[in-house]
């Protein structure tokens, strides 16, 4: 999920091959369809909407009004129906360097690549599988790791810390607060979490009545939305 530049709340339907538009009228317009199971979405400044297309492991823009999709990169990883070998699904913009970071779920690579999709640098190496990803006000770049049981860091200068002690993590966001967000879809988790970065300490914020929590977007009134899979829902949750 991801706010366009409007604030309209944007997702996508993996199993339809679609993503959508929440509407402030509580309707739904589909904006693009006949993907191969759309995952992780990025808006850019220009409205320019990026998608990670999961089965073909590439990532895809779409114009602003636009109806055909452009193929921007193949990712080098091979998805495959090995456990933790899912192709590519959350990704991030970098508003530091304007560049987007990606996940590459079957090589355990997290690349930064440019904007047209023509230039891939490594970040990150060795991580089970990395899924969701955002990056901070300081160009410190988070991502969820579905398979490892952890949050990576990726500091601006290339060094990476390990957050072990979750289940299996899908999606990282942070609140106006700067704390950190992440679901965790491990069954016996099934929570919506949030990591206190002045002290580290965890949070649970929501566990009961999820199937599979898994996309996550905060607005810019710190309200949290999160996308339960299986149940096919949008849950939101209000601050208090």
């Amino acid at each position: 999920m991801a706010f366009d530049p409007q604030g309209h709340l944007v997702f996508s339907d993996f199993y339809n091959g679609t993503v959508s538009r929440l509407n402030s009228d509580g309707s739904v317009t589909v904006l693009v369809s006949g993907i191969a199971g759309p995952e992780g979405i990025v808006f850019l400044p220009d409205s320019t909407m990026i998608i990670a297309e999961q089965r073909t492991n590439r990532i895809l823009s779409l114009a602003p009004g636009g109806q055909s999709l452009t193929v921007l990169r193949t990712l080098p990883g091979t998805p495959a129906g090995a456990p933790c070998k899912d192709g590519v699904d959350g990704i991030a913009l970098d508003p530091i360097t304007n560049t987007l970071v990606i996940p590459d779920s079957p090589t355990g690579n997290v690349y930064r690549m440019s904007l047209d999709g023509k230039k891939l640098t490594l970040l990150a190496s060795g991580i089970p599988r990395p899924v969701g990803a955002a990056v901070d006000q300081n160009g410190t770049t988070y991502v969820a790791d579905e398979c490892g049981g952890a949050l990576w860091s990726i500091a601006a200068n290339g060094k990476t810390t390990r957050m072990g002690g979750f289940g299996k993590l899908d999606d990282v966001a942070f609140d106006s607060h700067g704390n950190i967000l992440v679901t965790d879809l491990q069954p016996s988790i099934h929570a919506l979490i949030r990591i206190r970065r002045s002290t580290g300490q965890r949070e649970t914020l929501a566990s009961k009545g999820f199937i599979e929590p898994q996309g996550l977007a905060v607005d810019k009134n710190d309200d949290i939305f999160v996308s339960d899979d299986y149940a096919d829902i949008i849950v939101e949750f209000k601050p208090v």
